[in-house]
């Protein structure tokens, strides 16, 4: 089994961004309702993230048929290390209440684009 270090200079060897993110499955542990009781102060605890530059992407996922919400989210972290975004996970409100669970691993960014168009006369931003 190939190490993450090793893999991680092997991709950037060969021109591969490599940029090292820190993904938080979340997943329900208890009730709707306390899925939802929990979620102005998850909010609030994503903005900071966010304004702080720790937060890179965050939101819900639908069930398998893209139909429906089951209260999972997917978060993105930018973090020095995995045990400073476990951190960040830990102290997330929801997880905190035991609303939910999270599992969270490494991931390396290859590959894709992003392309961003700004508003000049209105200060917006959409994100593609």
């Amino acid at each position: 089994m190939v190490t993450w270090a090793d893999y991680k200079a092997e991709a950037k060897g060969r021109g591969a961004l490599a940029l090292e993110l820190y993904v938080a499955h979340s997943t329900p542990a208890k009730a709707p309702e306390d899925v939802k009781a929990s979620l102005p102060d998850h909010l609030a605890y994503q903005a900071k993230l966010e304004r702080e530059g720790k937060l890179a992407f965050a939101g819900p996922m639908s069930d398998e048929t893209g139909e429906h919400m089951q209260g999972m989210g997917l978060i993105i972290y930018r973090a020095d290390s995995l045990d400073a975004a476990r951190a960040l996970a830990e102290d997330d409100p929801m997880h905190k209440s035991g609303a939910r669970t999270f599992v969270l691993r490494r991931w390396m960014i290859n590959e894709g684009s992003v392309s961003v168009s700004a508003n000049l006369s209105t200060g917006g931003a959409t994100l593609s």
